[in-house]
């Protein structure tokens, strides 16, 4: 990952994406876009940072370019992004400049609403924000250190999470506590917000008919949540101040009676520490089937709770389509994106026959086969299968900000979601 001291531009030259956790990196290499599309050279990540340390990567068609077992040295974030360049390095030699890193960074606060080039002022704000995401910032911010660190000369671009949604009505900002906690910060921010700009920008050539018109895309993950958008914008999303809200997740409960927390802390006795733990790491699926976090696993099985977690998270996404759909006025659109509403025709067809009240009829054959398009022709509210492109979305930010192109999704990029 090393920097020639010549200043000239190549079309080999490339830009790294970022993505940095509590035990993993995940990384993007882009080559230097040609006209306005990027070119993605690798995809990979290091995970098991801390215990069992692994590096794998695959090209843009999918072939494996490495899968290699780490020293044991690789113990955080640091010592993985050196790993991280001393791979680059043996891949790519020092002929190739890296133009720019772009980082996923969870939280942007209510300050950013849009991607920014790292400086130190902006950097300074970013660690204030690290109570509001204790889980994540702090991962976030130490690999933009790190690069700065490794190579001194070349920009990093910062890209929220939450920056998709600033914007939205105050309402649907609002926290109803008192003026002087949500002076303090305390409102609802909103988050997978790469994601969902990422749909917006290529509805327009994957769903004409709805890009314009009011959407709900429902991002189906390990972590999952809604959002509304009226002519490519986010007006209301189901995450609120943290990623705790809204729909049931792999771990995590989503919307809580805010009593529930008191009884644990004061009927209960638990500690902070032990309530953190439960909220993040033990509650949703896998709390409610007791067995796995994996909806893959959960389908697939007859056990009564791991179908009552199923049902769970089908009722809740149906319940929240229909409080966005109110708050839209009516939907146009349904979109399904991320892991599990890609690649879950299950899930996909029990949400869209919950929302057949709104208009939607959906054709199992295409949903299937994965759309794009799943719904059937007459369909008052049409419905389809979006992969998203996080990465992508952060490439495109790093390359507007830093003037090297690629802003805007080529064809293949809209049909292929890459």
């Amino acid at each position: 990952m090393s920097v020639p001291a010549s200043d000239r531009s190549s079309a080999d030259d490339y830009a790294l994406v970022l993505n940095a956790g509590s035990s993993s990196l995940k990384f993007c290499v882009y080559q230097r876009p040609e006209a306005e599309a990027w070119c993605l050279e690798a995809r990979g990540q290091i995970e098991g940072i801390g215990t069992a340390p692994r590096l794998s990567a695959k090209d843009d068609g999918g072939e494996r370019l490495a899968d290699e077992k780490l020293d044991a040295s690789v113990r955080d974030g640091r010592t993985a992004l050196d790993a991280l360049a001393a791979w680059l390095r043996s891949r790519y030699g020092g002929s190739r400049r890296v133009l720019g890193v772009g980082h996923r960074v969870v939280h942007g606060g209510a300050g950013f609403a849009g991607a920014t080039i790292v400086t130190p002022p902006v950097l300074e704000e970013l660690r204030k924000l690290v109570p509001l995401a204790p889980l994540h910032q702090p991962h976030n911010l130490a690999a933009i250190e790190a690069v700065a660190d490794q190579l001194p000369g070349v920009p990093q671009v910062a890209c929220f999470d939450t920056a998709f949604h600033r914007g939205q009505p105050a309402v649907a900002e609002l926290v109803p506590l008192p003026r002087d906690i949500t002076r303090a910060g305390v409102q609802r921010y909103g988050f997978h917000g790469l994601s969902y700009e990422y749909i917006a920008s290529v509805l327009p050539e994957v769903a004409p008919e709805i890009a314009h018109g009011r959407v709900i895309v429902a991002h189906l993950g390990s972590g999952a949540s809604l959002c509304a958008l009226r002519d490519g914008k986010s007006v209301d999303s189901t995450f609120g101040f943290t990623a705790l809200d809204g729909l049931c997740m792999g771990t995590r409960p989503g919307a809580l009676d805010p009593g529930i927390v008191l009884h644990l802390f004061q009927g209960l006795g638990l500690s902070a520490k032990d309530v953190e733990s439960m909220l993040y790491k033990k509650s949703g699926l896998l709390g409610i089937s007791g067995t796995s976090n994996d909806m893959r696993d959960l389908v697939g099985s007859d056990e009564p709770a791991a179908r009552l977690a199923v049902d769970y998270f089908v009722y809740r996404a149906a319940r929240e389509i229909g409080g966005l759909a109110a708050v839209l006025g009516g939907i146009d659109g349904l979109v399904f994106t991320a892991g599990i509403g890609e690649n879950s025709p299950e899930i996909r067809r029990r949400i869209g026959e919950s929302c057949a009240w709104l208009g939607l009829d959906l054709d199992r054959e295409a949903n299937d086969g994965k759309g794009p398009r799943i719904s059937r022709k007459g369909s008052r509210v049409s419905a389809w299968v979006v992969p998203t492109n996080e990465e992508l979305m952060i490439a495109r930010h790093t390359g507007r900000l830093l003037g090297i192109s690629g802003t805007r999704p080529s064809r293949a990029e809209a049909r292929s979601g890459r």
